[in-house]
Parts: C-alpha cells; structure tokens; sequence
C-alpha cells in the first residue's frame, strides 16, 4: 500500500531521529508534513536528496527534481515508489548528564597529584540534521539521547583534563573557577559538536571533588583556620569536658563514668585555671618559666596575674637592680645584662627580692 500522508508525532522526549517507513512505499504526489520543531531529511537509493523544513510539502516533480532525474515514470509520475524520510528533532535536549567514569588525574601545587571526579549537565541540539544522520545515525529506525550520551561524554572529560591543567593550579581555588572552567570547557567542546552537526547550547559544571583523604586534608586545614588561636580553643575544650562531665555524673548509666572523669578533671582543674587567669602569655614571657607564689608556694606560670591556688595578686615583672630592665616574674637572670635575679623574699609582701634590690619591686619596702 502506498503512504499519501507521512508525518511525525514525536512520542518520547529523548527521539532525536525517526525513520519513516519500514516497507510501505510512497506516493507520488503524497503530503509531507514537519511540524517547526523538526526537519526532514528525504533518502533514495542510501542518497540524501533534500531536506524538508517546517510546513506541508507535496512530493512532486517540482520539488524533487532530482528524484525525477534519477527514476523513470512511466504513469504520468503518479506512479508509487520506495524512499526514506528521516524526520529530525530540532529542539533543544536538555538535563543532559555528563561526568566521569574513571577519576581524572590532576597535578595540584598544594597536594600534589590528586585525582579528581566532576560532573555537570549540559543542553544540545541538531542544526544540520543531514550532517548529523549521515555521520551519527546511520540507518537507525530510531535515535535517542540515551544512544548519543555515551559518545558526547567521553568527548567532554577528555578536553577536561587539558582545561583543567591549563586553568586551576590548586584544589583550593576550585570555587571561584567554576563558571571560568565552564566557559573554557564549552568552548573547547563546541568544535567536536560542530562535527556532528549539533551545537552545544549551555554546560554546567555541577561539582569537581577529590578523594575522600583529600577531602579530610582540606576539612583539617578549614578547622584549624577556623580555631585561631590554639590556646584560647584547649581552654575552651577543656571547660566543655568539665561540663559534660558534670552531666554524667547527675545520671544513672552513666554514673560510675561520670565521677572517674569528674575526679581525673578535678586534679586537672588548677593547671587549666592557672591558664585561664593568666589569659595568654603576656609580652615577654618566657612559655615553660614557672614561680612560687609567696603567699602559698603554688607554682605558677610566668606571666600568671593570680595565684590559682590562694588568690592572691601576683606581681607581673622584676626589676634588674643593675640595668632596672623588667623581666618576667620568676626569671633567674636577666635577659639583658644577665644579672642574676634571685634573692630574698620581701619581709611585707611575700614578693622576690632581685639579688642586690634594696627595695621591694611591688610594695617599695626596704630589703632586710
């Protein structure tokens, strides 16, 4: 039976190609209809002759002249013969996935070799549907996205490595490079597209992630940014313990846990508000130079403002009775002229009396 109306109703979103018929014949004379969205490519004997746009077309002499040349008709040229229509899709395909299936070896400057995995999405369409059937589809009754995306893929990951040694040096400069690596990529992948006859109309990059150790690596670093200064957060750790610690010492599963920590952060306890008191070394403090306070003995941090023991108000530095430099509380010698500064306790307040001082550096009262 020969075709007088040949059209095409896409019937899935994915149809790229659609071959019409399988075995009827056509008509001479029948009507071709392509809707906007498609186009029509008209075969004879496995030889592209035309290509049809949008409208209704009659398949006559006047638009198929060289059909009419390659074919004899000997009934008036009404006579049925065996032809293809490809009809194409000319829409644009969108939420077209790509990423790689193998990591993708990058050098980075801070961690050295590093293998990556990225994926994004991208849109595409057909703007030479006789191009793209000769060269992609062949004889194919069908052609979708699903049969094209493996191809388009491996196309996008390998121009990935070149863009990606050619424009980041770091894993930690990813972020503010996203949309320049698109743009690279894209331009880099539109020439292979050009070659099938499709064009490439948006790319995304959705994510570029290292290996899991990489990712800690970056995590630890962020956190100890984050942290600042090291003291301050110990500090803060160790209070939180203390507190937590409480808690589980006021339950019932948790109680016997909950005194054996209470009683180890209790002999903890001074040494953390010895440091909590001192508030940081004070400029020109020596880290590890302890002294006794003169009221209770307690050894006490240099620099520390009060004792952690007793209370009682420390003096912060010693005069040099030879040079009058200030030195930290509790140095043996001065870090100037290296007198040593050891020598009796003050009769008033308790205090260190620098070796030679005829006074007391904290209350003024005359050395015995």
């Amino acid at each position: 039976m020969a075709i007088e109306v040949i059209q095409w109703n896409e019937g899935s979103s994915e149809d790229m190609v659609w071959r019409f018929p399988d075995t009827s014949e056509i008509k001479m004379g029948a009507q071709l209809i392509v809707a906007e969205s498609q186009s029509a490519v008209f075969f004879r004997d496995g030889k592209a002759l035309d290509v049809f746009t949008a409208g209704r077309h009659t398949l006559s002499t006047m638009n198929l002249p060289v059909l009419t040349k390659l074919m004899s008709w000997p009934f008036g040229f009404k006579s049925p013969f065996q032809a293809e229509v490809y009809y194409v899709s000319r829409r644009v395909f969108t939420n077209q996935k790509w990423g790689t299936r193998e990591p993708v070896v990058f050098r980075d400057t801070e961690f050295a070799m590093v293998r990556l995995r990225a994926f994004g999405i991208f849109s595409m369409r057909i703007v030479e549907p006789q191009l793209f059937v000769n060269t992609v589809v062949g004889t194919q009754h069908r052609y979708s996205t699903g049969d094209v995306e493996g191809f388009l893929r491996d196309i996008i990951v390998s121009r990935l490595n070149d863009v990606l040694g050619e424009t980041l040096k770091t894993l930690l400069d990813l972020p503010r490079y996203y949309d320049e690596l698109a743009v690279a990529l894209k331009v880099r992948v539109k020439e292979d597209f050009d070659r099938y006859g499709l064009e490439l109309v948006d790319f995304y990059i959705n994510s570029i992630t290292p290996p899991e150790d990489v990712q800690k690596i970056i995590d630890e670093r962020s956190g100890m940014a984050a942290v600042g200064d090291m003291n301050q957060y110990m500090r803060f750790k160790a209070a939180r313990a203390v507190g937590d610690a409480a808690k589980q010492e006021g339950g019932n599963a948790g109680e016997g846990m909950g005194l054996g920590m209470g009683a180890g952060m209790g002999m903890m306890l001074p040494g953390m508000i010895a440091q909590a008191m001192q508030g940081g070394q004070q400029p020109g403090s020596q880290g590890g130079v302890t002294f006794p306070c003169p009221n209770c003995k307690t050894q006490l941090p240099a620099g520390a403002q009060f004792c952690s023991n007793c209370g009682a108000k420390m003096t912060i530095s010693v005069e040099c009775p030879k040079c009058h430099a200030q030195a930290p509380a509790g140095s043996k010698f001065c870090s100037s002229c290296g007198t040593s500064l050891t020598g009796n306790t003050c009769s008033k307040c308790g205090g260190t009396l620098a070796e030679g001082a005829k006074f007391c550096a904290q209350c003024g009262e005359a050395a015995k």
